[in-house]
């Protein structure tokens, strides 16, 4: 029987009462889940939670950046909806200049997603997951106004952020909060995107990628990894497609492969097994 000290719930409680993460409200089962692993693999109970923590940096990636969510939440609260085009898209920008994910992707903005769609199709419902800043590039989406977007992240300031933007740029969707590696959404949709993000989830947990992308109802899955660091200087490419084509060993699933600026992108068709 596990004593208190070396239970997973009492233990993550020292990480998401931290002053580092208490503001962000995590998901606790996040926390609980990182050291309840550490803790099977052998760790005593004080490493695990400074395992955890080190993993939980990875995850949230802070160094990534971010707007100030009270702030922006009140800006959007007080402009009600957006009136043009101009100024959805002017906000829509320093959002994105929030973040270095999406930041460097601005440039490419214009044609990003049509190459994407070129080969996809363009959703009537999407699913944006471990989303981070990136719904801030629906005005470049060029979606039928009627189609579906669902965003998932498990920083729930953004989330609230997210819904706002939503609320204000008239978008059929909404955000939501939580972990999708441990509850992964299983509605139907035409394309998921799933950018820069599985070699995080491979830190997370060596592997989990597989059964993450398998759980999945979607026609497409879009997944995105970086081509080279953040600083430019290492190439990344060779380790992303085994990333990419190790996970789908064996699953017979067509891939689709695209580089636009400094982002690989793999289109894998789910539908066609």
């Amino acid at each position: 029987m596990k004593t208190s000290n070396e239970d997973p719930v009492e233990l993550a409680q020292s990480i998401l009462t931290s002053r580092k993460y208490k503001a962000l409200n995590l998901p606790p089962e996040t926390v609980i889940d990182l050291i309840r692993h550490a803790l099977d693999h052998g760790l005593k109970p004080v490493q695990a939670v400074d395992d955890a923590r080190e993993k939980l940096h990875i995850i949230v990636a802070p160094y990534l950046g971010d707007p100030d969510y009270p702030q922006t939440i009140k800006e959007l609260e007080l402009m009600g909806t957006f009136t043009n085009a101009d100024s959805l898209r002017t906000f829509s920008l320093k959002m994105l200049e929030s973040h270095a994910s999406t930041r460097e992707r601005i440039p490419l903005l214009d044609h990003f997603y049509h190459q994407i769609f070129s080969v996809t199709g363009v959703p009537h419902s999407l699913l944006d997951l471990a989303c981070a800043m990136h719904p801030f590039a629906y005005p470049w989406m060029d979606f039928p106004s009627d189609s579906l977007y669902q965003a998932y992240d498990l920083h729930q300031p953004r989330v609230n952020l997210i819904n706002q933007y939503f609320h204000a740029a008239r978008v059929n969707g909404q955000a939501f909060y939580g972990d999708i590696l441990l509850n992964p959404p299983h509605q139907q949709a035409d394309v998921a995107f799933f950018f820069k993000e599985a070699h995080r989830f491979e830190q997370r947990q060596k592997g989990c990628n597989r059964a993450f992308w398998q759980a999945l109802n979607v026609h497409w899955l879009v997944v995105s990894l970086p081509a080279t660091n953040l600083t430019g200087r290492f190439d990344l490419a060779d380790r992303q497609r085994k990333l990419v084509y190790e996970t789908l060993s064996g699953l017979d699933l067509p891939v689709t492969e695209i580089l636009v600026g400094n982002e690989l992108i793999f289109c894998i068709q789910k539908d066609s097994a």
